[in-house]
């Protein structure tokens, strides 16, 4: 099923609560509720840790919030990890990994327009996750294929499970390290990456896409076969809207764009209001007007949500929270703006 737009409110996982409760209060207030990530809860709510669950190689320490990787390990424990390839249960997040995703899986969604999940994808964990002589498993051509199939198979089987409460169900793959992915430093070329996301993308049910918060190559993502992109606008709003002829295209083919508008860090939150912020996000859709793309059609593609996921404000979750009810704001003004039912 396609995922709806039509200016639509969600957000990225990542919140910075110690209330399970609260926390999934505040993802069921928008329009298409998702399950919260809490690493502040614990540990085990990191959104790398849950990637993490049943790889082989993982080195755990969650009493001191390390997360490594052994080679050896790795070798040790992949026939048993492969032995469980055609048990999908295998591959969701266990209640153990997510307190939270569970209590999710247990509410009624029939009445929602979509639910959304999400699970870290393979650029930004093989970059993340470091082996034993301190490089990032990303690197490795042992490691890497077999991560690939590893995350599709994490990412179908809670897909999977979301639809059985809502067929509009997608999936975010969440990728900051993809911004990364074309520095000088990052040691893993566009002409691979591209080959490697090709695969993975095939290889996973739909509907699913990127969210990032980062600058990353935006040609390189719009012409990957995503379903959806979600972006911090806030802060890229020029540069993205350059890419016009990239956007059009991916839209035309059924693609979604989820605009982060509202930013979620104390100091540039206060600085807005809802006239402001409904102003910077027209100013960019004004730009790809003009270079040829329908407003009413690039509306009816497009979702709202807040700009970034933030952990360090000095008022823990309230500004988050007021991200949250203004981004429900703007998305009520301009549906009313735009005659959107």
């Amino acid at each position: 099923m396609p995922i709806p737009g039509n200016l639509l409110t969600t957000a990225m996982a990542v919140m910075p609560h110690m209330d399970v409760e609260r926390a999934l209060k505040i993802a069921l207030s928008l329009d298409i509720p998702f399950w919260p990530q809490l690493p502040n809860y614990s540990y085990y709510e990191d959104m790398y840790v849950q990637a993490a669950e049943h790889f082989p190689g993982i080195l755990l320490d969650i009493e001191n919030k390390t997360l490594r990787f052994s080679l050896d390990k790795f070798i040790e424990e992949l026939e048993g990890t492969m032995s469980h390839f055609d048990e999908p249960e295998y591959f969701d997040i266990s209640s153990t990994y997510s307190e939270v995703y569970h209590k999710f899986l247990s509410l009624d969604f029939s009445d929602r327009p979509a639910i959304r999940g999400q699970l870290e994808g393979p650029i930004s964990f093989g970059f993340n996750i470091i082996d034993q002589n301190g490089r990032p498993i990303l690197f490795d051509d042992t490691v890497r294929p077999f991560m690939l199939e590893f995350m599709t198979k994490r990412i179908n089987v809670q897909l999977s499970r979301l639809k059985k409460l809502n067929k509009n169900a997608f999936m975010f793959i969440d990728e900051p390290g993809l911004q990364f992915l074309f520095s000088a430093m990052s040691g893993y070329g566009d002409i691979k990456a591209k080959s490697d996301l090709d695969f993975f993308f095939s290889m996973l049910d739909r509907p699913c896409g990127i969210h990032l918060c980062g600058n990353p190559d935006w040609d390189f993502l719009l012409n990957l076969n995503l379903d959806i992109l979600s972006l911090d606008v806030y802060t890229n709003a020029e540069i993205f809207s350059s890419y016009a002829s990239s956007i059009k295209r991916f839209t035309e083919r059924g693609g979604v764009i989820a605009w982060g508008i509202v930013p979620t860090g104390f100091e540039n939150f206060e600085k807005e209001n809802i006239p402001s912020l409904i102003n910077r996000l027209e100013n960019t859709w004004k730009v790809l007007t003009k270079k040829g793309i329908d407003m009413d059609f690039l509306l009816s593609k497009s979702l709202l949500s807040p700009a970034t996921c933030c952990l360090v404000n000095p008022d823990k979750e309230k500004t988050v929270e007021k991200a949250f009810e203004t981004i429900k704001s703007v998305s009520n003004k301009l549906r009313e703006k735009y005659r959107i039912g």
